[in-house]
């Protein structure tokens, strides 16, 4: 690349720089940029380029693969209704174990790898995230909990000085831990932080209509028709559904991203063009 081609690529994103600065972007990390350690180095480069240009990134991840890696080594069956994880107490405990101790710890050493900026925690540290036993319509979720409310105290705190990297767990009144959807916990901070941007990377090139055509932009009521109809649908629908809750809750932009795509969050953030589908209000 010659350097005035370089030049070019940082005039098209200066722009998105100048729109973006001093704004929150919630990222919900996951799929193949979190399995595939190239991916996951470019994620964490992305990252901190993100903070070092004036942007407030939060990071929030799950780990399904792997809790469901670590309750089959210890002799249970992973189940999921509705495209949610059924939470034994066994099961918790190992949630927690994997969650907050092993994939959190993971993700913050990787981005500091690359600046010394993130700091760990779940959504049990300064009781960040109050939640209720979700119910399901076709079955018991068991230890799966449901947001009521948020308490951004903590994050907007470390939001001064490091990028928060938030593992999905959460607690009751009554001080009892519970597995959260990460795409309902990214959702539900992007709402409580005003964040202008919530980005969803996933293994889906982003939403596609009834003939399989992906859509790069769509209305959040389209949306609904989509799932009304059936177009969307199993793992797909807990993503959806928190999207639109985060656009009800004054989140102007929600994207679901292709995570296997080198450097995704950069192209989409950065770039005229963009990857994945953007749901708008």
């Amino acid at each position: 690349m010659t350097p005035i081609e370089k030049a070019r690529i940082l005039m098209e994103a200066l722009p998105y720089i100048k729109r973006y600065h001093g704004s929150t972007v919630v990222v919900k990390y996951g799929g193949a940029a979190m399995e595939d350690p190239a991916l996951a180095e470019g994620f964490a480069n992305d990252i901190v380029l993100m903070r070092y240009v004036g942007m407030n990134p939060v990071v929030v991840h799950g780990g399904g693969p792997q809790v469901s890696e670590e309750v089959a080594r210890r002799g249970g069956t992973p189940v999921f209704v509705g495209g949610y994880r059924v939470t034994t107490a066994g099961d918790l405990e190992v949630a927690r174990m994997v969650l907050g101790g092993v994939i959190n710890k993971d993700i913050v050493s990787l981005i500091n790898r690359h600046g010394t900026l993130a700091a760990g925690l779940s959504g049990e540290d300064g009781n960040l995230l109050l939640v209720r036993r979700k119910e399901h319509p076709d079955g018991d979720l068991g230890f799966v909990g449901e947001i009521e409310r948020v308490n951004p105290a903590i994050l907007t705190d470390l939001l001064r000085d490091f990028i928060p990297v938030v593992a999905s767990l959460g607690v009751d009144a009554n001080g009892q831990t519970y597995n959260v959807n990460a795409d309902e916990v990214a959702a539900a901070l992007a709402g409580a932080l005003g964040a202008d941007k919530l980005v969803y990377l996933t293994n889906v090139e982003g939403i596609q209509d009834a003939a399989g055509r992906l859509l790069t932009q769509i209305g959040a009521e389209k949306v609904s028709e989509l799932k009304a109809n059936g177009v969307i649908s199993s793992g797909m629908l807990p993503k959806i559904e928190s999207a639109l809750e985060a656009i009800k809750s004054g989140v102007p932009k929600v994207t679901v991203l292709d995570g296997r795509t080198e450097h995704a969050l950069l192209l989409e953030i950065f770039t005229d063009q963009g990857v994945g589908t953007m749901v708008t209000a």
